[in-house]
């Protein structure tokens, strides 16, 4: 077993893994995130210590050096940057913050006083407060995005893979196997029954394909639930839209046509 398995970061994106129901990229290192060039021009990949696809999350974990000088981490020799190490860190957390959201991707930074940590940033490793306390960090702020992470997460769980929607407008597209499912999701809203309305007129406009593996998706809060099922069963059965409930507890439930 490496140090990096044994490490802070480690223990991290293992309980991350935990809260979100699928297991990370870690050092993953995407095309477009790239380094200074060296003296002949070429351009190193920066790695992000974690990415889940399926929630289309980066998850950076910064300890002390990352925000604060600290001889051992800030070597003086000079990088292809120009710069000494400690000044390298700092361009490459701001290249970090400022391409991962540009690419489409959502960024979370995370720092060891987010956790259980000691005063020189080493975790104590409570396990229950500290997967308390990233699910709440990993949380979004909008109900609608919580109803959507929260299914994307059983999505995962059933076997489908999120996927980049074919429709830029679609709030998760996934696959799994010949199957391809569309899903418009919605968060509570004081306005249940034009929402739901306007959701289905939304899946009505995805169907743009004769595929038989095609399926659509309304997936609403609970406190939505009446309002979908204001279209009689048999006609979601017809256009193939399946209604879906997320719970305030966070469970997916499948409503029957």
């Amino acid at each position: 077993m490496s140090a990096r398995d044994e490490s802070d970061e480690a223990y991290m994106v293992d309980l991350c893994n935990q809260a979100l129901g699928e297991t990370a990229l870690t050092q993953h290192k995407f095309d477009w995130l790239l380094g200074d060039p060296g003296a002949g021009g070429r351009q190193a990949k920066l790695p992000v210590d974690a990415y889940w696809p399926g929630h289309q999350l980066v998850v950076e974990y910064r300890e002390l050096q990352h925000d604060q000088s600290m001889p051992h981490f800030d070597k003086p020799d000079l990088t292809v940057s120009g710069v000494h190490r400690g000044e390298q860190r700092a361009l490459h957390d701001a290249r970090r913050d400022v391409e991962i959201p540009a690419h489409g991707l959502r960024l979370v930074v995370i720092h060891p006083a987010d956790l259980d940590a000691d005063s020189r940033g080493r975790l104590r490793r409570n396990r229950e407060a500290d997967l308390g306390a990233l699910r709440v960090i990993l949380a979004r702020d909008s109900d609608e995005d919580r109803v959507t992470d929260t299914f994307r997460t059983w999505l995962l769980a059933q076997g489908w893979t999120p996927v980049t929607p074919t429709d830029r407008w679609t709030d998760i597209e996934a696959v799994r196997g010949k199957e391809r499912l569309i899903c418009e999701a919605k968060g509570r809203t004081s306005e249940k029954g034009i929402d739901a309305d306007i959701a289905y007129g939304q899946l009505l406009r995805r169907m743009t394909s004769e595929a038989p593996g095609i399926q659509y998706a309304l997936v609403v809060p609970s406190s939505s639930v009446k309002a979908a099922e204001r279209v009689p069963g048999y006609v979601r059965k017809l256009l193939r839209i399946d209604v879906y409930e997320v719970t305030d507890d966070n469970q997916v439930r499948h409503l029957p046509t």
